[in-house]
């Protein structure tokens, strides 16, 4: 899907991914202490407008500037003190340049083609301080034939290990595994990554 037929999904009225943010996230944001976030592909802002309500800076990052405007919409009923810590920034994740300056970066349910999720790896990367926190999470490979919800277009899904592969030696690998997710129409199977430069040289930790 390109920019414009992600506009037509988030002109609906209802909220696409609902409001409560991601579980797996909040799993991992709670232990972390707040620094500034960049949420790659944020798409209505749930997960980006719940970090700053905890304290976190954070700018949200997408191509769909419906799901930004929606995304800045829902934040305006949020205090002055989360407003302002919420940026909206309409831009492509594979072409963007941050600065190094991030202490965690998201990539929760962006599905590309290889080459361009390995170019949005590197990004994300690029992002990151030197202590910072990369985490990608989305829809395992095996979801297609065991699990529910989800793209069905099996390029477009991919392994936690082919994810440590397209990091490579850029980082270290802290948290690699395989995720079972309980959802309403059944049981989906995730993916999920957690990197970082801190640990470089000291040999990538994969669980």
């Amino acid at each position: 899907m390109d920019a414009a037929d992600w506009d037509r999904k988030y002109s609906s009225r209802d909220l696409i991914y609902g409001a409560p943010p991601n579980q797996t996230l909040v799993e991992v944001a709670t232990s972390l202490p707040r620094g500034r976030a960049l949420d790659l592909a944020s798409g209505e802002g749930r997960n980006a407008l719940w970090l700053a309500t905890r304290g976190w800076e954070v700018s949200a990052v997408d191509f769909s500037a419906v799901g930004l405007q929606k995304g800045h919409a829902i934040a305006s009923r949020s205090p002055k003190s989360v407003r302002e810590r919420l940026t909206w920034v309409h831009a492509d994740v594979t072409t963007i340049a941050a600065e190094p300056t991030y202490d965690l970066v998201l990539m929760l349910y962006l599905h590309l083609p290889h080459e361009q999720r390995a170019k949005a790896i590197r990004n994300a990367l690029d992002a990151l301080k030197p202590d910072g926190i990369l985490m990608i999470l989305g829809h395992h490979s095996d979801n297609i034939s065991h699990g529910v919800g989800g793209p069905q277009n099996p390029e477009l899904l991919y392994t936690a290990e082919e994810l440590a592969f397209d990091v490579g030696d850029r980082a270290a690998v802290h948290l690699c595994e395989k995720r079972l997710r309980t959802t309403d129409s059944g049981t989906a199977i995730d993916a999920l990554l957690l990197a970082g430069k801190s640990g470089l040289g000291s040999g990538n930790e994969r669980g």
